[in-house]
């Protein structure tokens, strides 16, 4: 195919590296392989501490993958969006529910073994899955709803009562005392080294958010063991890159959190951690500097949290630029030699390699210039990192011209004049004028994550080609509105809109007939929790919640003892008002029937020679059916969830919009299977062997980009 992928900006200044200290290492030390074990089961999160989603199982081979077909089902009692990798133990799956419930089936029939959680209460967060600790006949699930880890007997899914207050930890007693009322949650499984479960944390993005703390909790008693402070203490190494180093501990600047998982180099007892912006997340006035340890891939002992090396992806990140994914531990070869090496994609399209044992970066990253903000107190940094190999493996906004708006829009004329009225250059400054992102928020690469022949030095990604705008507006003053309204203006308008009509084709709901679909009780839950891009807002108080809830469910005038009516609330602080610039909310560049506003590819699948850092191949990933039903080619879609690649040639990957299960060849791309699956699989397949028989297992829970929901695991296999 035509090759879409354009040069990259080439103004060197200076090198990107950024180490404070490093790794002892020696020419002499050889490269150490991972356990040939970690590649014939499904036991850890994506495949493997390393996070390669790759597998030496080999009865499913090119010439039989034809026959491949669903062996079983189970249906979950809950039904939407699940993002869960499912673990396999054994004779055991385990997975979690559209409701954050915890479940094991028999990997063999999928016959329900156990499920854990109230039937009666509905959550409404994301999980991607549990962790799994054993110690002889001691076998633990370790899985997160709202701020609790909790631990499960792997056999009977009941709580391990010495484990913290009967099987639950709280994840914010790891954070300082001034933190512990915020917004704490975990998507992403937690990862096992020893007798520790070291934890990501998903925060608030908004004003007041968390500190982003890692955090290794002992799998035994639940006790945090070390903490590393990705939000420096004033002083601290990494302080000086904050203007304002009382901002540090103040009740403003939170975030900088490690909400994508992290990989393990268990041989060297390192573990790599990719961490997220700092908040509030498009206006850093209120934290000017360069703000290490966000948008930074760390590198820590695992067995007490020391910082071993660092890299910073994005200075002052105001775009919400964090990585998305798990790093990938793989191997390449340079001048004849092994080096064990760490891989990170990123939203904006690129792929950072270094030498995992010190950060040596193994191909050259140059510091670019980029556009300085507009905004009154923001400071944007002069430059940005961009390595020079591999190119993007996403179109990049400022290559695009008016040629690249979609052929298929039937309002052409409207998108050419959205497209020449925003800023498109690289890094450009958000503003009260529209920035045009491409990548979009989601990123071209997503939390599904890249897949990684970790012998062969060769990494597999899927990619969004989706465009947003990025705008401010000035912080809005509330104090004249009721006290639900209040709250509602300062929590919930950035991404459902003032009006309450939301962003619909973005995945903000519409909430203006909320009461007819949800209660109080329901809404105070949401509220608390959060529900998958919605953080939660534990913080406002109970009779905070039940004016906001009045207002929404638009019940104040239906009783005397309306909490507004009685004027007992407080809307509490508004910090928000503490930033002069708000975000004005997640809107898609989408042509009048709700396609990508741009041409064609709008996803698309990649394999890189991570060895020389050159393209082997690149295709669009998935298909419009509107379109194709025209006799269209191929166009791509959103996808969301990573590949599986096999040693013996295939690559396994759902994910995308039209609802499809694909195989491709691993070495050139080629379509070998399809399946049309019962909903959407927007998560990360897992394959294994069980009873004799090879199987590859995935959650079908639709939902996301406005497909229909599911409730299905479903397996397949070869009869």
């Amino acid at each position: 195919m035509k090759s879409y992928f354009l040069k990259p900006l080439v103004l060197c200044i200076l090198s990107g590296v950024l180490l404070l200290s490093c790794a002892d290492t020696t020419d002499s030390e050889s490269v150490a392989e991972a356990p040939a074990a970690y590649y014939t089961d499904w036991s850890h999160y994506l495949g493997d501490p390393g996070r390669s989603h790759f597998s030496t199982l080999n009865e499913f081979t090119r010439e039989n993958i034809a026959e491949l077909k669903p062996v079983w089902s189970f249906e979950s009692p809950d039904w939407g969006q699940m993002q869960m990798n499912p673990l396999v133990v054994d004779t055991l799956l385990f997975g979690v529910s559209a409701a954050m419930r915890p479940f094991a089936l028999d990997a063999r029939s999928g016959e329900l073994q156990w499920i854990h959680g109230d039937t009666l209460r509905a959550w409404y967060a994301t999980s991607r899955g549990v962790s799994y600790w054993s110690d002889g006949s001691d076998r633990r699930i370790f899985f997160t709803r709202g701020e609790q880890l909790i631990a499960l007997d792997a056999l009977t899914g009941t709580p391990i009562p010495t484990f913290g207050e009967n099987g639950q930890v709280d994840l914010r007693s790891g954070l300082p005392s001034w933190a512990r009322d915020r917004f704490v949650s975990s998507t992403t499984p937690g990862t096992i080294f020893k007798d520790l479960i070291v934890m990501p944390l998903r925060v608030g993005e908004g004003a007041g958010a968390a500190p982003g703390n890692i955090l290794a909790f002992d799998v035994r008693t639940g006790e945090v063991k070390w903490r590393f402070n990705t939000l420096p203490e004033p002083g601290g190494p990494g302080s000086e890159t904050w203007e304002d180093q009382d901002a540090l501990q103040g009740s403003v600047v939170g975030g900088a959190n490690n909400w994508a998982g992290m990989a393990l180099d268990a041989q060297r007892e390192i573990l790599y951690v990719p961490t997220g912006s700092a908040a509030p997340d498009f206006y850093g006035g209120v934290r000017l500097g360069q703000n290490l340890f966000a948008n930074t891939l760390l590198a820590l002992d695992a067995n007490t949290g020391e910082r071993l090396w660092h890299f910073q992806f994005t200075h002052h990140d105001i775009w919400d630029r964090d990585p998305p994914a798990p790093p990938n531990l793989l191997t390449v070869v340079r001048d004849g030699k092994e080096i064990p090496a760490v891989a990170q994609v990123t939203k904006q399209g690129f792929i950072f390699l270094f030498d995992r044992r010190d950060g040596t970066p193994l191909f050259e990253i140059e510091e670019v210039p980029v556009p300085p903000s507009k905004l009154p107190g923001e400071s944007a940094w002069t430059t940005q990192p961009k390595p020079v190999k591999p190119e993007p493996f996403a179109r990049q906004a400022q290559d695009l011209t008016e040629n690249d708006i979609s052929p298929y829009a039937p309002n052409q004329e409207e998108l050419l004049h959205q497209f020449q009225n925003a800023d498109r250059r690289w890094y450009a400054p958000p503003s009260t004028e529209p920035v045009f992102l491409l990548p979009g928020y989601d990123g071209a690469a997503e939390w599904g994550g890249a897949a990684a022949d970790p012998n062969r030095g060769i990494l597999y990604v899927n990619s969004n080609e989706m465009a947003w705008f990025l705008q401010l507006d000035e912080t809005e003053d509330v104090s004249e509105l009721s006290p639900g309204e209040q709250l509602y203006r300062v929590h919930c308008a950035i991404c459902h809109q003032p009006d309450r009509s939301g962003v619909p084709e973005s995945g903000y709901p519409d909430l203006r007939a909320l009461g007819e679909r949800m209660n109080q009780e329901g809404l105070e839950t949401l509220i608390v929790g959060g529900k998958g891009m919605m953080p939660g807002f534990p913080h406002i108080d109970s009779l905070s919640r039940i004016a906001l809830g009045e207002f929404l469910l638009e019940t104040e005038s239906k009783g005397a003892e309306s909490a507004e009516k009685q004027e007992v609330v407080d809307a509490g602080p508004n910090l928000n008002a503490q930033v002069p610039y708000q975000h004005r909310g997640y809107h898609k560049f989408l042509d009048a029937n709700g396609l990508p506003g741009i041409n064609p590819p709008w996803g698309t699948l990649h394999a890189v020679d991570m060895n020389s850092g050159e393209y082997l191949w690149q295709i669009p990933l998935g298909d419009t059916e509107s379109l194709k039903a025209e006799g269209q080619p191929p166009t791509g879609t959103e996808n969301y969830g990573g590949p599986v690649i096999t040693e013996n040639g295939l690559l396994f990957i759902a994910a995308t919009k039209d609802g499809y299960f694909r195989v491709f060849d691993r070495d050139s791309g080629a379509l070998l299977w399809e399946y049309k699956l019962p909903a959407p699989a927007f998560a990360t397949p897992a394959l294994y062997t069980s009873g004799g028989k090879q199987f590859i297992v995935l959650a079908c829970g639709g939902e996301k980009l406005g497909t229909p929901k599911g409730n299905t695991i479903l397996a397949f296999g070869l009869e």
